[in-house]
């Protein structure tokens, strides 16, 4: 089963990476999204895939027994869940603004409002 997460892992930072080159800015957030994705899957599948011993301590025992799965990556997964979704809420904002602002989604094409001749900081105060 590993191999197969392993090649699926993979695929997703190739169109991560694919749709991150990209030159529009919701491409750019697509691939940001799926790189989340890649990196949770890739703990996942190093924390140990296991069905049938879960990551519990039983009684009597101190440590978990052998062929467990490991508990830590499924904690760090639930934790990059939450940030990944509030940073794709932030960036759909910032994305959905700079589009009313300047009206395009070209990266290229945002240049453009950027001023020519910038001015200069204020002397004094």
């Amino acid at each position: 089963m590993e191999p197969l997460f392993a090649i699926l892992v993979g695929l997703f930072f190739t169109a991560a990476v694919y749709l991150m080159l990209s030159k529009f800015s919701i491409r750019i957030m697509l691939g940001i999204a799926i790189l989340g994705n890649a990196v949770n899957l890739l703990l996942f599948t190093s924390g140990r895939l296991t069905r049938e011993v879960p990551p519990i301590i039983p009684d009597g025992l101190d440590a978990l027994p052998s062929g467990s799965a490991n508990p830590l990556p499924q904690a760090l997964i639930l934790t990059a869940i939450v940030i990944s979704f509030s940073l794709l809420a932030f960036l759909l904002v910032l994305t959905y603004r700079a589009y009313q602002d300047i009206g395009t989604d070209n990266t290229d094409e945002m240049r453009v409002a950027e001023p020519d001749q910038p001015t200069s900081p204020p002397v004094g105060y």
